[in-house]
């Protein structure tokens, strides 16, 4: 075939002033010219090497396919009449082979039959350049596929850097997120240390002022009751001679007046001063009385006695209502009618109870710290009352003892105070919490009661109170401690 090329045909201006700008050096690039004509081969090669292009030539399709395979081109001029295998075929392996299915083929063909060029272009071909073709056309569609080809490599490289970026974003802030948990993890586990150091701290002070008031309170009580334990038994241990002297002075008596009826005038007026018979009549009263007033002293230094335990350190099984007995003795005082306040009366609604297996000393103290409370309370509630209405509605406690299906120990002590509200009521064994005036309580007293049942002897405390109708506390206690 005789090359076809006319450097200055008008149709083909325009392209001729696009392609007077002169591409970039990234825009330049290796063009393979694949024609049997070596006229062609050499006119084209000559026209794109003037303008900067690489050119390299093939005269057949096959020479072409095995040169492309080792030295890629960024464009291939191929001509679809050739012996051997065509353009259409040489096209069709290339686009068929991964590694050179994305070079840009440009058909050159005398053909004119659109479904030729509708062939081609199916197979994968970008563009067609029919002979005969211009020089400035041939330029100006290769520069225009190979700029092309720039910018889609160019394309795929910012793609590539665009994952790449997305990719190393992604793992940063994978790594940012892991290592923002991790910082709260560490956060959140310091927190709960100095929590857990805040509360061991908290539980050191409340045992310790627990110990200190157990002991003080032990060691004051049992140091009283031994105080007037020694002077009632001399007390009592004479009495009973007092007692037999009585008597036998008495039956003497008796003895005088039956054999001397009429004694002599002075011994008689003696007798009338003194009034013998009144003396003889109410001297074993008077005797009888002062046993009893020696016994309920008696009552009392047990009671006492039994309120400390000092040597009651292990568990032992212990009558629950001796203890409420004990404590409730105590409090006698503060239960008696005063000027600023009425009685409170105290209901025992005791239930059958077995011994039960517990630190007496301590739950003694619960029982201490809960009806310490209902007298505060109650106190509190009636200063606030006219006396007619704390006579229309006397206070009371009422001590309500039971044993439960789970078959645990319930010891409720309720009164018919104001009650307690809830945002008071949801924190009352908080340590150090108190709704007292300053120097009226600690806030440790329900605190420490708590962790006595809880922790001690492993049983429940809680409260349930409505605003106008008085407080209730509940423990809950097993009969037998697990660790015993």
């Amino acid at each position: 075939m005789n090359p076809l090329i006319y450097p200055n045909h008008p149709a083909v201006s325009q392209i001729s002033d696009m392609w007077n700008t002169t591409p970039t050096a990234k825009e330049l690039g290796v063009v393979l010219v694949v024609d049997d004509n070596p006229t062609n081969l050499e006119v084209l090669s000559n026209a794109l090497s003037h303008f900067g292009y690489e050119t390299a030539v093939a005269v057949d399709g096959e020479s072409a396919i095995e040169q492309i395979n080792y030295y890629p081109p960024d464009l291939i001029l191929l001509d679809v009449m050739m012996p051997g295998i065509d353009g259409f075929e040489t096209c069709q392996r290339l686009k068929a082979n991964p590694a050179t299915q994305d070079i840009p083929i440009i058909f050159m063909t005398a053909l004119s039959d659109s479904s030729d060029k509708v062939r081609g272009l199916t197979l994968g071909a970008v563009d067609y350049i029919t002979k005969p073709f211009q020089q400035e056309e041939v330029l100006a569609r290769v520069k225009l596929h190979l700029k092309l080809r720039y910018l889609a490599r160019t394309l795929e490289q910012q793609n590539t850097l665009l994952k790449q970026e997305v990719t190393e974003r992604t793992i940063a802030e994978q790594a940012l997120q892991q290592l923002t948990q991790e910082l709260e993890q560490r956060v959140e586990d310091r927190t709960a240390e100095l929590s857990q150091a805040l509360h061991n701290l908290q539980q050191a002070q409340i045992q310790l002022i627990q110990s200190e008031k157990l002991s003080s309170l032990g060691q004051l009580v049992a140091g009283v009751a031994h105080e007037i334990n020694n002077p009632v038994n001399f007390i009592y241990g004479n009495l009973m001679h007092i007692s037999e002297y009585s008597e036998n002075l008495l039956k003497f008596a008796h003895l005088f007046q039956q054999h001397y009826p009429q004694p002599v005038s002075a011994l008689q007026e003696q007798m009338d001063e003194m009034d013998v018979e009144f003396l003889l009549e109410d001297m074993p009263k008077l005797v009888g009385s002062m046993k009893l007033g020696v016994e309920r002293i008696r009552q009392i230094v047990l009671s006492l006695r039994n309120f400390s335990r000092l040597d009651e350190a292990e568990f032992k099984a212990v009558d629950i209502h001796e203890g409420i007995d004990s404590t409730l003795l105590i409090l006698h005082n503060r239960l008696k009618a005063r000027p600023d306040h009425p009685e409170i009366q105290i209901i025992k609604e005791y239930g059958e109870l077995p011994l039960i297996e517990c630190y007496a000393g301590q739950l003694n103290q619960v029982f201490m710290n809960l009806l310490s409370n209902a007298i505060d309370a109650l106190e509190s509630y009636d200063s606030q009352r006219s006396p007619e209405a704390a006579r229309a509605k006397p206070s009371q406690i009422v001590i309500h003892t039971e044993i439960t299906e789970e078959q645990l120990v319930s010891i409720k002590i309720r009164d018919n105070g104001a009650g307690i509200p809830e945002a008071v009521r949801n924190r009352l064994f908080d340590p150090f919490f108190t709704t007292k005036p300053i120097g009226k309580g600690t806030g440790l007293g329900l605190s420490i009661s708590h962790q006595i049942i809880t922790e001690k002897h492993h049983g429940e405390i809680g409260c349930v109170s409505e605003l106008g109708h008085g407080a209730e506390f509940w423990i809950k206690l097993p009969i037998q401690q697990a660790s015993t």
